[in-house]
């Protein structure tokens, strides 16, 4: 249920977008995720800080988009999103020495410290491929193309980037005692 949630005001968004136009579907989105974190709270009783982070900047930069009637400072705000992700998860490796993917999976999932670095690597790696990939479309690119890949190519995106992390780990994780004995 929390995951669609999160997807509610990009679907509006999407949809008022096509059917309408920039303004009306960047005014969407900013009423869309002020009502999502309204929501959030109520059902759940708190926002996580990422939900936070992202909602400011919708918020924000939805605000001067419908504001300016101009796509550009939803698309910039997709390129310094996946910045910071990106920037946050090698800060974390590198400066901190604690890798962000395990502080955030670690509770659940034990893996071999290399491992997590190769993860947390990989998704900051993901993050700036993201990035790239926004601003050359962005830039290159019909406004239609972008809602188009900002809608469905980022998730899709996602969704395999997660897939590859999963095989990934899978054989790092340990296994079932009774799994064992059959073999």
């Amino acid at each position: 249920m929390k995951q669609l949630l999160e997807f509610i005001p990009l679907i509006l968004f999407f949809a008022v977008y096509k059917l309408v136009g920039i303004r009306e579907a960047a005014i969407t989105l900013v009423i869309a995720t002020i009502a999502q974190m309204v929501i959030l709270k109520l059902k759940y009783g708190k926002i996580e800080k990422q939900q936070i982070i992202m909602g400011s900047a919708v918020v924000f930069f939805g605000i001067l988009t419908a504001y300016f009637n101009e796509l550009e400072f939803l698309k910039w705000k997709v390129t310094i999103v996946y910045a910071l992700f990106a920037l946050i998860l090698l800060i974390s490796q590198y400066a901190f020495k604690k890798p962000l993917i395990k502080q955030l999976l670690g509770k659940e999932i034990e893996l071999p410290e290399a491992v997590w670095n190769k993860l947390n690597l990989g998704w900051a790696g993901f993050f700036l491929l993201c990035m790239l990939v926004n601003i050359y479309i962005s830039n290159y690119l019909s406004n239609d193309i972008w809602v188009d890949f900002k809608t469905f190519g980022i998730i899709g995106m996602t969704l395999i980037a997660t897939i590859i992390s999963g095989g990934y780990i899978y054989r790092y994780l340990p296994q079932d005692k009774n799994e064992q004995d059959k073999l």
